[in-house]
């Protein structure tokens, strides 16, 4: 499973979620039985030629047409924003479903 964020920075670490107008980078989780794989860093969401299976957003406005076109679920961390938070948040479910 892929998982899409938009982060701050390429920083696995220190890099925060950021609203998806403000990505500086666009990170992709690869995700194998519950377990972070691989985690790489893109400049742009058009450069990701792989099929995302979810998007983590901020907020419930954010603009997720072109995900949802895609047919890509859309999820949002209220509070969550790194990447272990994030990911953490999404095992356990705690994750919010976009409204629509």
């Amino acid at each position: 499973m892929l998982i899409l964020l938009p982060m701050d920075s390429d920083d696995t670490q220190e890099g925060l979620l950021v609203p998806v107008l403000e990505a500086k980078k666009w990170a992709v989780l690869s995700v194998e039985e519950g377990q972070i794989i691989e985690i790489t860093y893109y400049d742009t969401k058009e450069e990701i030629n792989d099929w995302i299976e979810v998007v983590v957003v901020t907020g419930d406005y954010e603009p997720v047409q072109d995900f949802m076109e895609k047919q890509i679920m859309v999820l949002v961390a209220h509070h969550q924003r790194s990447i272990d938070d994030i990911f953490e948040a999404f095992l356990f479910k705690e994750l919010h479903d976009m409204p629509y």
